[in-house]
């Protein structure tokens, strides 16, 4: 369950995904954008045997089958989830339907933004991530950054607000020179040139910021669904973006703390 309510769940993926027993039908080569915004192209089914479309006429969507083209009206108004204005209100928008899809951009971000679905995006790079984090020599890196970032809070802390010397700055070069050595170290562990899709070094890249913005979930493959029942609730980790609603925890600073 999502928000409370009984989830009907949408899967629309690329050709090439591969699908043991799906939760109820399978739409590819949907042709986005044209999904969302035609009102009158008709679905296909495809033979499962031969991959070939079968050009008689769709009137309901079957379980287990698999279907090509189509578009939202047409999908909403085979499954009875409601009277579909032009302006894309009632049944479109209901957010107790899970959308399913592996592209950001082109499969998420409509469904959300445009009709109030619940999304849910298939992001590969999460399962080799974490499968990277649970490494020693990630560990390592990261417990080495973490121990040398406090070390800067704590020495600027004990150095106090007045004037600092030529030597204090320069202690605290130095160990911004080996944060950023290290840095560079966790990046080279994830195997390719530009580190983690999900970070620009210690910041959220664009991606992540767009995966929280239009996702309410997001997995390594649909198969992770598996473990959770049709039941389940999901109570996300409140997201706080900015440094004041942090919990706060240096001693360093006032009420005037500066973020």
């Amino acid at each position: 369950r999502v928000r409370n309510k009984p989830v009907v769940l949408i899967l629309v993926m690329r050709a090439s995904t591969n699908v043991a027993q799906p939760p109820y039908a399978v739409v590819t080569f949907a042709g986005k954008p044209s999904f969302y915004t035609d009102k009158k192209r008709p679905f296909r089914q495809v033979c499962t045997e031969t991959g070939r479309i079968m050009f008689h006429e769709v009137v309901r969507l079957e379980k287990g089958a698999v279907y090509t083209e189509g578009c939202l009206k047409e999908l909403i108004r085979m499954k009875n989830w409601g009277h579909y204005d032009a302006d894309g209100t009632d049944g479109a928008t209901r957010s107790n339907i899970l959308y399913i899809g592996d592209s950001l951009f082109a499969d998420l971000v409509d469904a959300k933004r445009e009709f109030g679905w619940t999304t849910a995006a298939v992001t590969p790079e999460v399962g080799y991530e974490l499968e990277m984090q649970n490494q020693k020599d990630y560990i390592l890196v990261q417990k080495t950054i973490d121990t040398l970032v406090d070390a800067l809070r704590v020495l600027q802390e004990e150095l106090g607000p007045d004037q600092r010397a030529s030597e204090d700055s320069d202690v605290l070069d130095k160990l911004e020179r080996l944060v950023s050595k290290w840095r560079d170290k966790e990046t080279s562990l994830l195997g390719n040139p530009f580190g983690s899709v999900f970070r620009a070094r210690f910041q959220p890249s664009l991606f992540a910021h767009s995966l929280r913005r239009y996702c309410d979930l997001y997995m390594s493959t649909v198969s992770s669904l598996r473990n959770y029942s049709p039941e389940h609730r999901f109570y996300p980790e409140d997201s706080r973006l900015l440094s004041h609603e942090l919990p706060y925890t240096d001693s360093c600073g006032s009420e005037d703390e500066m973020f």
